[in-house]
């Protein structure tokens, strides 16, 4: 196993991490450790769009249908700011 030292840590970062750890029961050092995995994690395993997190909200709900309307005219070219 792999050891590490961390220097120059933050004051206000320390007590947050004690407060942390002590909320779960553990030491720092095994606070750490149990935060260290997540940090660095693919972030393919953590990372969605914002689509996918709408349709997870509403999954329950059976989602919805938006019905489109026709076009009327054709899409016309943007013009360069010009008249």
């Amino acid at each position: 196993m792999a050891a590490i030292s961390v220097r120059h840590l933050d004051e206000d970062v320390a007590s947050r991490l004690k407060v942390r750890a002590a909320r779960h029961g553990r030491s720092m050092e095994a606070e750490v450790r149990a935060i260290l995995p997540e940090a660095v994690a693919t972030t393919d395993d953590y990372q969605r769009n914002l689509a996918q997190v709408i349709r997870e909200r509403f999954a329950a709900t059976g989602g919805f249908d938006l019905e489109v309307p026709p076009r009327q005219d054709m899409p016309r070219a943007a013009g360069c700011g010009t008249t």
